[in-house]
């Protein structure tokens, strides 16, 4: 019976590690590969342009390495998390940031990902509400309907020179 027992528990383990359920020898090597994909993201954000000044979001810290985060969540696949910072409690463009946020890396990231973007944890007075607008696809298809809208996010995510 223990035979039967230690068997069952040595080929459970091995489909929970190979399926990602459970980390074991693996561990460091997903670990290297999301931190990779983290700075992958973060090199794409980091020169958004502000839409009112003339710095990027890495030079105001709205955008930091440490504010990406990627997991793996199946074969090549994964979640990109962003979590911004405004530059004041009330900044009236945190939902356009987001919105350049989410428009960079949906035409730059280079791999299959499920993209989700927050304002940090009580750094802006109506995160809330923000956050639920920038997941928001329809939202977001409707806010790049409008030319004015998309105008101001084009400048703020093309590349510089």
């Amino acid at each position: 019976m223990s035979l039967v027992l230690g068997l069952l528990s040595h080929t459970l383990n091995r489909v929970l590690r190979y399926s990602g359920l459970r980390r074991g020898c693996h561990a460091p090597r997903h670990q290297a590969m999301e931190q990779d994909k983290a700075l992958e993201v973060y090199d794409i954000i980091r020169t958004i342009r502000d839409p009112e000044k003339p710095n990027t979001l890495e030079e105001l810290e709205v955008v930091t390495e440490s504010c990406v985060e990627v997991h793996e969540i199946g074969e090549d696949e994964y979640l990109v998390i962003i979590r911004f910072t405004p530059t004041v409690p009330h900044c009236s463009l945190a939902t356009l940031i987001g919105l350049c946020l989410r428009i960079k890396l949906q035409r730059c990231l280079p791999f299959r990902h499920k993209l989700e973007i927050y304002i940090s944890e009580g750094t802006h007075s109506t995160e809330e509400d923000i956050n639920k607008q920038i997941n928001d696809k329809e939202r977001v298809a409707a806010a790049m309907e409008n030319p004015n809208l998309r105008e101001i996010v084009e400048q703020c995510v093309a590349e510089p020179d």
